[in-house]
């Protein structure tokens, strides 16, 4: 538990050496809301196939780390491969044909010149010359599509990061959106789902902690509200907190959370002030006249300050009391 404020209390050297007496007066401390949060990565983007066929080639598995633009699988289609053998044979045919054609072209133009054929004829034999020309490059077209099809055989990674599942498997048939990787990059975050009550309490930058520092695993480190997420979906809310040195190993792992939801005014005793006898807690209080007198409270949770342990007095204090705090 942190305090939000400063302790507003009066220290008033009275009794015996090594003893003094604090004035109580209420404190604000921090409400705090227990979840859990959890790891994700900041894209997770899927690498799609772009056309239907067979997969080939699987290059990657979970875990594996790849840059944008690497190869993670190989889609073939038998299709391509017969749609590439008809346009070389009807382009070898139009190369004959052409060959010919330009022969013809040839003759006719040292014919005319003799004034043997019209120049009518001479136009015909151009005319075919270049309606050839234009099915050959035509068909070179066809061509270049069909490779640039054959190459989006490959499925590409979109980003760098690490591969987190790979719904795909060797032989797999697949149509052109379906995902053969998932890829999470961008760094990691914890994310946190906060029922809605609280959703008014929360802004970008308070301060979270990370569970406590009795539970390893990096608890008890402190994190940055960083994103709020305007959605409210099954009555709770979406928010992404910035942990440095978060181990991102396992994408999905809970860890426990201290999220701030608000204040309230508490009465706060150092623990010092606290003795326990026969079950009960008592704590010393000085009265006017009568020296100082222990009376039972009942203690509630503890509180940091300054690198001080202090109590919460649920009951049997009140503000304005003179507590006794022993330092012997």
């Amino acid at each position: 538990m942190r305090l939000f404020g400063s302790i507003i209390a009066t220290l008033l050297l009275l009794g015996p050496a090594g003893a003094e007496t604090l004035v109580l007066e209420p404190s604000p401390i921090a409400e705090w809301k227990a979840v859990y949060g959890q790891i994700e990565t900041r894209d997770r983007v899927p690498a799609r196939a772009r056309i239907g066929g067979t997969v080939t080639a699987l290059d990657v598995t979970e875990g594996d780390l790849v840059v944008a633009g690497q190869r993670v699988a190989m889609v073939e289609d038998d299709k391509f491969a017969f749609q590439l053998g008809s346009i070389d044979a009807q382009l070898a045919s139009l190369n004959a044909q052409i060959t010919t054609a330009r022969a013809d072209l040839e003759r006719g133009l040292q014919l005319i010149e003799r004034g043997v054929i019209t120049k009518q004829r001479l136009d015909q034999l151009q005319t075919t010359v270049d309606v050839l020309e234009g099915q050959v490059r035509s068909l070179g077209s066809e061509r270049l599509v069909i490779q640039q099809r054959i190459a989006e055989g490959e499925i590409l990674a979109p980003g760098a990061g690490v591969v987190l599942s790979v719904p795909l498997s060797l032989g797999s048939v697949v149509t052109p959106g379906d995902t053969a990787a998932v890829v999470g990059g961008g760094g990691i975050f914890l994310r946190l789902s906060v029922p809605e009550r609280h959703a008014t309490t929360l802004s970008e930058g308070d301060e979270i902690e990370l569970g406590t520092a009795s539970e390893g695993d990096g608890a008890g480190r402190k994190g940055r509200l960083a994103k709020l997420y305007p959605q409210i979906e099954g009555g709770r809310v979406q928010a992404d907190v910035e942990v440095e040195g978060l181990d991102g190993r396992f994408v999905g792992r809970r860890l426990p959370v201290r999220l701030a939801v608000g204040t309230r005014m508490a009465i706060l005793v150092p623990e010092a002030a606290l003795s326990r006898h026969g079950g009960l807690d008592f704590v010393s209080v000085e009265t006017d006249g009568a020296g100082a007198q222990r009376r039972t409270v009942v203690p509630g949770g503890t509180v940091q300050v300054d690198g001080a342990i202090w109590r919460e007095i649920l009951s049997g204090l009140a503000a304005g009391d003179r507590v006794v705090v022993s330092h012997e």
